[in-house]
């Protein structure tokens, strides 16, 4: 799985016109899942984000998670995110899952991030076209990828 988590001060999705998702201070998570993801990386990946200190303390230093600060937090589908543009200017997006493999594993990672946060993750809808709006607060601007845990 592959995440670039963004701190927003808000963010929304709309789908043909109408808005699907939209959440206040928090986060905004673009996912990108490929055949090899599971239940570990799921896991791993939900509790990082949960627990990642990205927001400022009373101090202004960035000490404090989405959970800390009661933020909400809006995800996107995005397969684009395993692009492979190393030959040619087409990228191939074949590492990317199919939708019988992803769309499970993406609603068991809402599911899971929920636990970890404790409230409803918003979304926007698997495979649509979508136009996703954000203020990022910052900029602040992590991207993790569960291929490269360190």
């Amino acid at each position: 799985m592959r995440a670039v988590i963004q701190r927003v001060l808000k963010a929304s999705v709309e789908i043909k016109g109408k808005k699907t998702g939209k959440i206040s201070s928090g986060l905004l998570i673009l996912l990108g899942i490929e055949d090899t993801d599971g239940k570990e990386d799921i896991e791993w990946l939900s509790g990082k984000i949960s627990r990642l200190r990205i927001f400022d303390d009373k101090n202004g230093v960035m000490n404090l998670s989405v959970k800390e600060i009661n933020g909400e937090i809006l995800l996107i589908s995005q397969f684009t995110l395993h692009a492979n543009s190393n030959k040619g200017n087409r990228p191939s997006y074949n590492q990317a899952s199919k939708p019988e493999i992803a769309i499970p594993l993406y609603e068991k990672f809402k599911k899971q991030l929920e636990i970890e946060i404790g409230k409803t993750v918003q979304t926007g809808e698997f495979g649509a076209l979508m136009q996703v709006s954000l203020i990022n607060d910052g900029p602040v601007t992590i991207i993790i990828d569960t291929k490269n845990r360190e």
